[in-house]
C-alpha cells in the first residue's frame, strides 16, 4: 500500500515539475507546446492549469482548432486556449485606448453602456445536461450542464435559462473490492452569456477550499442519495441541481 502511495505521489509530482518546466521554457505558450504536452501524457487538468498560470500565443483559427482536435487535444484545453487568447486580445484593446482589463468590473462607463454588473458571488442555478457516472466517466471528460433559471441584474434578465455551462471531471473511481465507494469529483469553468464567459465556482465564499479551481465532490454534496445500492457508484441523473456562484464580477448586456 505504501509502495502505491509513493508512486501516486511520485507520478503527480512529476507531472508538476514537468508542466512548470514546460512553461518556464517556452514563453509564450503555443500550439505545439499544448501539443507536445498532451504527447507527454500530462492529465488535461494540468494542461489548463499551465496555460492559466503561464504567457500564451495561440493560434485558435478554426483550422488551428480542427488541427488541435485531429493531435487529440481535448475540448477543454481548447477552451482554455480560447479563454487565454481572448483575455490577451482584451487586455491589448484596453491598454491601447487607456482602459482596464476585460472582467476587470470597471465603474461606470461608454463601454458599458447599458449593460449591468453581474457580481461576485450570485447565485448561479446549474442543472446536468446528461446522466454522469463514476464507472464510465475519466478524468478530463467534459460535463455538459445548463442554466436552470434566469439570471436577472435590476430586474433584467442578462443570462437566460438553458444556457450552457461547462466544467471538467477532476477525479473519476468506479467502486472496487472490499465494498469500496465510487469517487466523482468535477470542476466548474464557466456559463456562456452571449458573447461572454463568466467564471463559476462551486462555493459561496472564496475563502480557502472555496476558491476558483476547486474541484467539487459529488459524492459529499449528494451523500447517499447520489449513490446507487448496488456497487455504490456515484450516479448523477440528467436534470439533478447543482448550485454554483460567480466567480468574478462581469458586465453584462440584456439578454436577447
Amino acid at each position: 500500500m505504501n509502495k502505491l502511495k509513493n508512486s501516486a505521489v511520485l507520478c503527480a509530482t512529476t507531472a508538476l515539475f514537468v508542466c512548470l518546466a514546460w512553461g518556464q521554457e517556452h514563453k509564450p505558450l503555443t500550439n505545439k507546446d499544448v501539443v507536445g504536452m498532451v504527447k507527454e501524457g500530462l492529465n488535461s487538468s494540468v494542461i489548463v492549469k499551465a496555460i492559466q498560470a503561464n504567457e500564451s500565443d495561440f493560434d485558435v483559427s478554426p483550422p488551428a482548432l480542427t488541427q488541435l482536435k485531429a493531435d487529440g487535444v481535448g475540448q477543454d484545453v481548447m477552451e482554455a486556449m480560447l479563454d487565454a487568447q481572448s483575455h490577451k486580445k482584451g487586455v491589448a484593446l484596453a491598454t491601447a485606448s487607456g482602459g482596464a482589463a476585460p472582467n476587470a468590473a470597471p465603474g461606470p462607463s461608454d463601454a458599458n453602456a447599458g449593460k449591468h454588473l453581474l457580481k461576485e458571488g450570485m447565485d448561479v442555478p446549474l442543472k446536468f445536461a446528461s446522466d454522469l457516472s463514476s464507472k464510465t466517466a475519466n478524468e478530463g471528460d467534459p460535463v455538459e450542464m445548463t442554466l436552470d433559471s434566469d439570471i436577472k441584474v435590476d430586474d433584467v434578465v442578462v443570462i437566460k435559462h438553458g444556457a450552457r455551462a461547462v466544467a471538467i471531471v477532476t477525479n473519476a473511481k468506479k467502486s472496487g473490492m472490499m465494498g469500496r465507494a465510487g469517487e466523482l469529483n468535477i470542476q466548474l469553468q464557466h456559463l456562456v452569456a452571449g458573447d461572454s464567459r463568466v467564471r463559476v465556482r462551486g462555493t459561496k465564499g472564496r475563502q480557502g477550499d472555496s476558491k476558483t479551481g476547486t474541484a467539487v465532490a459529488l459524492t459529499v454534496l449528494f451523500g447517499p442519495i447520489g449513490l446507487i445500492k448496488h456497487g455504490k457508484n456515484v450516479e448523477v441523473k440528467a436534470g439533478t441541481p447543482l448550485a454554483a456562484y460567480v466567480d468574478q464580477d462581469i458586465w453584462l448586456a440584456p439578454a436577447n
